[in-house]
């Protein structure tokens, strides 16, 4: 049996099939995928219909536009995922504004999917909580015949995650706040308020398994948190530290106790927190040292997080 052609449409998905030893086998990927390297040398099946430069607001604005109009926020390249004649296209159905979704998918090959001798298989994924993410790799596993693969990967990223969890027990639980968008303000829900726990706080917004919600300077400033960590979906950590740098002349901002003390954070989120894939563990890495630096130095400061 020959092994699959696959496209993935997703960055966690290209980095599962990566993890499970299949990144040879990859022909095709979304426009946001870059890791692990070489990725990027395959032709990207999808682009965003809005400028994806500027700020958090200026993004907001024209993501809700598009919405707001009944238009979807990616483009998928119907013709090059035909061309590319894939046994497996791999998406997802958890957030329509993250990345090209199901329902882009069958849009644009649905014909296709539907009068194929052979149709590829659509594997669509759509993780809420931290069991989710790691149910997917073995859903993707199995999708690629590789069972067997996927248990042992899944094994390892268990074994990784409990050993911060226990040691993080040693230390205090400072209360948390996630930001997954800085204007409007959005806290970090789904699997972020379990990743917090495991590396040692107490996450303040967001509820476990449910989509991140809105955030009001109100609310923000009654919970006074511990500990600030901006990771907004899509910024890399040079992106998210001007993004937060916007904030320090409101007055709000300025008052808030994880502001006065220093203890706010900026990450890759992009790279790590808004990927639901295998390196979710080098997210509660990097949630780790920023909370307990006393107890775990990975060495992620500098390329996952630094204070702004």
């Amino acid at each position: 049996m020959a092994p699959p052609r696959i496209v993935s449409l997703l960055p966690s998905t290209t980095e599962i099939v990566c993890a499970l030893g299949f990144q040879e086998h990859l022909v095709g990927r979304s426009h946001e995928c870059d890791f692990p390297p070489g990725v990027e040398r395959l032709p990207a099946c999808t682009e965003p219909k809005f400028d994806t430069e500027g700020s958090s607001s200026e993004i907001d604005s024209r993501v809700r536009a598009l919405v707001k109009d009944g238009l979807s926020v990616y483009r998928v390249n119907a013709e090059l995922l035909r061309a590319l004649a894939p046994d497996v296209i791999l998406t997802q159905s958890q957030c329509e504004v993250c990345a090209a979704s199901l329902a882009d998918v069958q849009a644009a090959v649905g014909e296709w999917l539907g009068s194929a001798a052979s149709p590829p298989l659509v594997v669509s994924l759509a993780p809420a909580t931290l069991a989710d993410v790691l149910e997917d790799v073995l859903r993707v596993a199995d999708a690629l015949g590789a069972p067997e693969r996927g248990g042992a990967l899944v094994a390892e990223l268990e074994h990784r995650i409990a050993a911060i969890a226990e040691r993080s027990a040693a230390g205090e639980r400072p209360t948390v706040a996630c930001l997954e968008w800085i204007d409007p303000l959005m806290a970090a829900g789904n699997w972020m308020p379990e990743v917090v726990a495991r590396a040692g706080g107490q996450s303040l917004f967001g509820e476990v398994g449910k989509h991140s919600p809105w955030l009001d300077w109100e609310a923000l400033r009654r919970a006074d948190p511990d500990v600030i960590v901006a990771l907004p979906c899509g910024f890399d950590l040079a992106r998210t530290r001007r993004e937060l740098a916007s904030l320090a002349a409101r007055p709000e901002w300025r008052a808030l106790r994880a502001v006065r003390d220093g203890r706010v954070y900026a990450t890759d989120g992009n790279a790590y927190f808004n990927r639901p894939g295998p390196r979710i563990v080098e997210s509660i890495e990097v949630l780790a040292e920023i909370l307990h630096p006393d107890l775990f130095g990975f060495g992620h400061e500098t390329h996952g997080w630094e204070r702004p």
